[in-house]
């Protein structure tokens, strides 16, 4: 069965441009042009994945994304018009699995969409995929579950595999190259400033969770896994 994407935008040519490039990459798209039709539109039924526009009127994506997180954890690829917002897009009330600013590459808003699409569906994995566990860490890939001393975790498709990676590796540092590539394919380019959100994202719900120590900056070299109360 093809992705179902909602595409939600106030500009009809960016909307059109969107759902052209996805159903050329073999989706199905539906396309709004307002938060409020967003909102609606998930509830008669949820897609795949949310292209949410930020600068809507009335309800802007953010919005739409804080409201859409008290019932669904459907992933969220937010269009931004200014980079400096990725903090907000990507912050923890929010819950943004990933962004894009404008002017953008259609090429590489597909590229993107298919890696959250990749990460979030539940793969059926061999019966012996182990499990990782770190300290009072813990991480299930087969049903993407994730946990801290016995405390669910609700990190986002790219959150847990950023983690994963750091749990695959417990003794190495880890540069923002092998932080991105354990969570984006080889041809996204991914900021060091969207590096780091999502490690500050990483940090802070484990901290929510008791952990204080989850990851560790080495300075001038990349991150490594804390003891995460071990």
């Amino acid at each position: 069965m093809p992705h179902q994407i909602l595409v939600a935008d106030d500009d009809p040519h960016i909307r059109e441009i969107i759902c052209f490039a996805l159903e050329k990459a073999g989706m199905k798209t539906q396309a709004v042009a307002d938060g409020a039709a967003a909102l609606q539109a998930i509830e008669r039924r949820e897609p795949d994945l949310v292209v949410l526009d930020i600068g809507m009127p009335e309800m802007d994506g953010l919005e739409v994304c804080r409201r859409l997180r008290q019932r669904s954890d459907v992933p969220v690829l937010f269009l931004s018009a200014r980079d400096e917002e990725i903090d907000r897009i990507l912050g923890l009330e929010m819950g943004g699995d990933d962004y894009v600013t404008k002017p953008f590459s259609p090429r590489e808003l597909v590229a993107r969409v298919n890696v959250i699409l990749r990460r979030a569906r539940a793969v059926p994995e061999p019966a012996d995929a182990r499990a990782f566990a770190h300290g009072k860490l813990s991480l299930t890939p087969a049903s993407h579950g994730a946990s801290f001393d016995g405390k669910a975790l609700a990190l986002t498709a790219i959150e847990f595999s950023i983690l994963k990676g750091f749990l695959a590796r417990p003794a190495h540092v880890l540069g923002r190259d092998l932080v991105v590539a354990s969570a984006y394919a080889a041809n996204i380019h991914v900021a060091d400033r969207t590096v780091d959100s999502h490690i500050r994202n990483i940090r802070a719900k484990l901290a929510a969770a008791g952990c204080l120590d989850a990851i560790e900056t080495v300075h001038g070299v990349g991150f490594r896994l804390g003891r995460c109360g071990a």
